[in-house]
């Protein structure tokens, strides 16, 4: 039960990024629409939080439906799975997926006996929000830029026998503010990026998987490990080159035979996982926001029989997969 929690998780992360891909439009502002729920009536919700105030958050559901809910003393909040982590209130944030459950009030609202969430898109949530504080940040620094244009340009007015200085200023002002606006915009787009994994759900195929062996009880990548790594970088390459590798995200997982026990193994499968993903940032520049979240999974899956030295051989590994959004048909990243 626990190994399929884990599946599910991964493969949520995957399916995060960008509001550029068709699955967010049913979940913008302009197909939302409130609903009540009846006073007394209990009720079960899922959705993503649209807004937060104090111990009020609002869920919109994937058909535009959103529900008004409140906490209180006694909501619990909680991670899904066995263990059932708890969280503060404060944890609920924009962008969010999550479950509630309570009864209706007089107002229409859903009072909460418990919220519940994934941690993979708790850490997606919070990943959206340090993107949209970049965006503010520099779109204060647009601003800035602007005002300097401005000055810049009642300076020039007062100063009519400078003409040559005042063209100079001038010049370098709209530069500022153009190269403010880039950084604007780019911040924007990873915004969008960021939203997109929450609402792009179901909406990646796995373009390419690349399986890279380890030597027993190793974390380290051997020349054979690079050769197969460094083959797939120059494959992937000459795809962005082509305009393939829009929405583009890669999944490292990390595996580990059944020689040992299974604590030593989960580390393991780990290590090698991070080995890959160390390699594939320094070696060919990677760039950190296509990456899913590393996982290990031990001697779990195993795609060999563990009997054989052979079966073993295999089953020592890291797979990388390749994952392309479906609805993004944009050239260019």
């Amino acid at each position: 039960m626990r190994n399929r929690k884990a599946i599910a998780g991964l493969v949520g992360v995957t399916c995060l990024l960008f509001l550029l891909a068709i699955g967010a439009a049913a979940q913008t502002a302009d197909n939302s629409h409130p609903v009540q729920v009846p006073e007394g009536t209990k009720q079960k919700i899922q959705g993503v939080v649209s807004s937060r105030n104090g111990d009020m958050f609002k869920v919109r559901a994937i058909d535009g439906a959103e529900t008004t809910v409140v906490m209180g003393d006694k909501t619990k909040v909680s991670s899904h799975g066995f263990s059932k982590k708890a969280y503060p209130e404060t944890y609920i944030m924009r962008g969010l997926r999550l479950q509630a459950q309570g009864k209706g009030d007089s107002e229409g609202r859903l009072v909460a006996d418990w919220v519940r969430f994934d941690e993979q898109d708790l850490r997606s949530a919070q990943a959206l929000e340090q993107t949209d504080d970049l965006a503010r940040e520099n779109a204060e620094r647009l601003a800035r830029a602007e005002e300097a244009a401005r000055q810049a340009a009642e300076e020039a007015k007062r100063m009519q026998g400078q003409i040559a200085e005042n063209t100079a200023l001038a010049n370098e002002a709209r530069e500022k503010a153009e190269a403010a606006q880039r950084t604007a915009d780019q911040a924007f787009k990873d915004a969008a990026l960021a939203n997109n994994r929450i609402n792009g759900l179901d909406e990646y195929e796995t373009i390419k998987l690349i399986s890279v062996l380890f030597k027993l009880n190793s974390a380290v990548l051997d020349a054979t490990a690079k050769s197969t790594i460094d083959a797939a970088a120059e494959w992937a390459k000459g795809e962005k080159a082509k305009g393939n590798a829009n929405g583009w995200l890669v999944q490292v997982v990390g595996f580990a035979d059944t020689t040992g026990k299974s604590a030593k193994n989960r580390s393991l499968s780990e290590r090698r996982a991070n080995a890959v993903i160390q390699y594939l940032v320094l070696r060919h520049g990677m760039d950190l926001r296509r990456l899913v979240q590393p996982f290990g999974y031990g001697e779990n899956n195993p795609v060999a029989d563990n009997k054989t030295a052979e079966g073993r051989a295999k089953n020592r590994r890291v797979e990388i997969k390749i994952l392309q959004n479906k609805g993004i048909n944009m050239k260019g990243d």
